[in-house]
Formats: structure tokens, C-alpha cells, sequence
């Protein structure tokens, strides 16, 4: 079997799953775990088996258990697709199979890092001399910012935490949103500074910090303080005003960490610009690749604006590893690492400033379509602004009733969307970020949701 006949037959398969997408249903025909284990289980084999046999078995036996997460109308998460230019670059990067961690084991990719570190901190809007580093997503992109903060706040205080550890270090505030992101609560359990040292603070109604009460919060205690930002909460996409964040935080000496999952990607469409002033003055920022710039998983971006304190929560060296060039292994938590640079740059190559800047605005322009059309139905209500990309839906008064709706959609398999509380009320969370959405396929999702909330014989 040469090579070249096993990749022929791997992109014949993914061709076929691609050009299917426009009428595949969105959401696995399989969810029954014992079905999916009956269809790739069995016993171990006793010896090898032919390759291209064994990838015609794994197409077979995983097809009813995959979801649809690359069609234009699946809005359950903020997953993006994989743009074609990404795709292609992350199939060749699998061939190459650089370790990503030492310029000396693959410069290539190390180069590509630095060039699309630049590229993404101009898109965004961040300074051009913060260092960067590509996690395996925002969840690590977290740990990385938070642990070049913790070692700045600690180290200000005459504390050496990479080499002392925290047993008797001084108390570490961290003041977030009081809708902060799960994934920021993880980072920091995995950084051993403990979810009870966060204080939430007091959000309006669609999820925006209030200056006032960080204000008040940082004025508590004059100890090594991080306050945590976001931009695009998760349910209804507000952000936090980060100008005066920022400000307010600069007063206190406190270190600015910004969860920017998907909303920092607002500031590469000039339209959406305004929702990230003064995202620039923050100390970190965390966000992903493998949403809104719609590169396959996993891709997380991780800027710090203070690279010394960057360096010195990850840098390692031992006698065996050669020192010079940059080591992208000293600005993340991983060592050995694919090279996910080829992938980001491939896509951002492909898009430009200009493409990037229109799929971004084109999907909230979606997203405001949902709300249009779903909100003026009697007896349905669009709880939140829709200021980006995420619009929540409630139907009727009872939480079973939206439940039962968004459990139909799922069923149907026109579209997929997800259930969410907002404010103690259930509703259908739609997240539009896929670079093949467009305005028709919000229609003909919109159609398939109307339908499963008020089927013809009650309407």
C-alpha cells in the first residue's frame, strides 16, 4: 500500500462528508452511546489489518455519530467550520508532523507562529510588542495570560512564585465578571490560585460589568489584584466596557485579563469596533482560532502585554536544548505541539484584513435576522441585545415548553441549536460563526424553528 493511495482514499472520504454538508442533517443520526460503541468496538485485532480497510471501518462506524458542526446552519455552540484554505494547510501540516515546540525541530513553523502572532495582534487591535503564544484553545489561552499575570502581581509583591510556589505567598484577588466564562473558573483552579479567590462583580442585565462596583472592589483590599474582562459573554454576546475597566484597574495597579473567546474578534470588523475600546490598555487577552476565524480545532491565542512576565511562567531550558532562536515551547503550557500556525496563517492569508472583517459583521448581520424574524412571532420573545453574533430565544412562559422546542429542532435536523438559562428563564441559545452562513440559511433555519415551536395543526 503506497502512501499516496491511503491519502487519496482519506481525501475521497472527507470530499464526499463535505460536499454533503448542504443537505446532510445538522446533529448526529446516532446518539445512543451503545450503538456508536457497537459500530467502532469489538475486539482488539491480533495483527495489522490493511490501512485503507481500516479507514473505510472508522467512516463507516463514526458517520451516524458525528455532529454537524461544519454546516452553515448548526448554531449550538460558537464552533466555527474550517475554512477550505485552513483545511487544506492542516491536512499538509499532519503530513509534515512538526513538533512545534523548538525552532531547531521545525523552523517553518516557528516562523509561521511569529508572522501570524503580528498579523492577529494588528487585526485585533492589541499592542504590536505583546508576545503571543497558540494553546490548544481559549480554555489554556486562560492559563497562559492568568499565569504570566500571577507571576507580575507576585513578583511585584516581593514574591517569586515560579520558584517558591504559593504556600505562603500573599493572597491573590481576582475580580470577574459575575457571568464569568466556566473555562476562566478551570484556568484558575489549574493555576492553584482556587475559585473562592474570585470575586464576581455586579453585571446589568445583559451581562456587562459595572465599573462602579469593580471600582468599589478594588478599593477593598490593595493586595495583588487581577481583574478578569470579558468580551462577548457567552449567552448574549455583551461586552464589558473595557475603556474604563481598564482605567479603573490602572488606578489600583491591577492586572487586566480579557476573555475575548469570540467577542475580540469584533475588533477586526470596523462596523463592531466600538464593542472593544480600549481593549489595547488590558495586560492579557485569551480568544480562539477555531471559532470566528473558523480554522480546524484547535487553535487558542493567547497575547500578553508584559512578554518578561510571559516568559517567566513557561520559559524552561535543559542541557540537551539548543537556545537562540524562538522557542515557542517558553510561551505556553504545552511542550511537544502540532504546528497549528500553518492552519492560521492559511486562513488569514486567504481572507485578508477585508474577508475577515466581512465574515465577522456578516454573521452578526445573521444573527439580527434570527431576532427579526424569530421575535416578531407572537409568543415568542428575544431576551437578550443582540449586539454580536449570540441572540437568545424564549418561547411561551414555561421553561418546558422552549426546552421542547429546541429538543424538536435537534430532532428535525434542519438546524441545530442549543438549550441555556439566562437570568433563571430557559431559553434557545443561537451562535452564529460559521464562514458559510449566510442570510438564507438563517431564513430556512428560522422556517425549521417555527415549525417545530408551532406545528400546522395548532397554528
Amino acid at each position: 500500500m503506497h502512501s499516496r493511495d491511503l491519502l487519496a482514499a482519506a481525501a475521497g472520504h472527507a470530499a464526499d462528508y463535505l460536499e454533503g454538508l448542504p443537505e446532510r442533517r445538522v446533529g448526529p443520526a446516532e446518539t445512543d452511546p451503545a450503538a456508536l460503541r457497537a459500530a467502532l468496538g469489538g475486539p482488539l485485532p491480533d495483527g495489522p489489518q490493511d490501512p485503507v480497510a481500516v479507514l473505510d471501518a472508522l467512516v463507516a462506524g463514526a458517520d451516524a455519530g458525528l455532529m454537524t458542526s461544519q454546516s452553515s446552519r448548526f448554531f449550538g455552540f460558537v464552533f466555527g467550520g474550517s475554512l477550505p484554505a485552513a483545511l487544506a494547510a492542516d491536512w499538509v501540516a499532519s503530513a509534515w508532523d512538526q513538533n512545534a515546540a523548538l525552532y531547531v525541530a521545525a523552523p517553518a513553523a516557528a516562523v509561521a507562529e511569529e508572522v501570524v502572532g503580528g498579523w492577529l495582534a494588528e487585526l485585533l487591535g492589541l499592542p504590536g510588542d505583546a508576545s503571543f503564544a497558540i494553546t490548544t484553545g481559549c480554555q489554556m489561552a486562560h492559563a497562559t495570560g492568568l499565569a504570566a499575570a500571577r507571576h507580575h502581581v507576585l513578583q511585584r509583591a516581593g514574591w517569586d512564585v515560579e520558584a517558591r510556589g504559593l504556600t505562603g505567598a500573599p493572597p491573590v484577588r481576582l475580580l470577574a465578571n459575575g457571568d464569568y466564562h466556566v473555562t476562566l473558573g478551570r484556568a484558575v483552579r489549574l493555576l492553584g490560585l482556587g475559585t473562592d479567590s474570585i470575586v464576581r462583580i455586579d453585571t446589568d442585565g445583559e451581562g456587562s460589568m459595572s465599573p462602579d462596583a469593580l471600582r468599589a472592589a478594588l478599593a477593598a483590599s490593595d493586595g495583588p489584584t487581577i481583574v478578569c474582562a470579558q468580551a462577548g459573554e457567552v449567552n448574549s454576546g455583551a461586552f464589558d466596557p473595557l475603556q474604563d475597566v481598564c482605567r479603573v484597574a490602572a488606578d489600583h495597579d491591577a492586572w487586566v485579563h480579557v476573555d475575548g473567546a469570540f467577542g475580540l474578534w469584533a475588533g477586526a470588523a470596523p462596523s463592531h469596533r466600538h464593542l472593544v475600546a480600549g481593549v489595547g490598555r488590558a495586560d492579557s487577552w485569551a480568544t480562539d482560532a477555531h471559532k470566528w476565524l473558523n480554522v480546524p480545532y484547535d487553535a487558542g491565542l493567547a497575547f500578553v502585554a508584559h512578554p518578561q512576565a510571559h516568559h517567566a511562567a513557561f520559559g524552561a531550558s535543559a542541557a540537551y536544548l539548543p537556545t537562540g532562536a524562538r522557542d515557542a515551547m517558553d510561551w505556553t503550557p504545552d511542550s511537544s505541539r502540532r504546528a497549528r500556525s500553518f492552519a492560521i496563517w492559511a486562513a488569514l492569508r486567504s481572507l485578508g484584513r477585508d474577508g475577515v472583517a466581512e465574515l465577522v459583521e456578516r454573521c452578526c448581520a445573521c444573527a439580527r435576522r434570527f431576532a427579526e424574524v424569530l421575535g416578531a412571532e407572537d409568543g415568542v420573545e428575544v431576551l437578550n441585545d443582540v449586539v454580536l453574533n449570540q441572540v437568545l430565544v424564549r418561547f411561551g412562559d414555561d421553561d418546558d415548553v422552549t426546552d421542547a422546542v429546541v429538543a424538536a429542532v435537534q430532532a428535525e435536523g434542519t438546524c441545530w441549536t442549543g438549550p441555556t438559562t439566562w437570568r433563571g428563564r430557559r431559553a434557545m441559545r443561537i451562535s452564529v460563526s460559521n464562514w458559510a452562513t449566510t442570510i438564507s440559511e438563517v431564513d430556512r433555519s428560522c422556517a425549521a424553528i417555527l415549525a417545530a415551536a408551532y406545528p400546522a395543526t395548532t397554528r
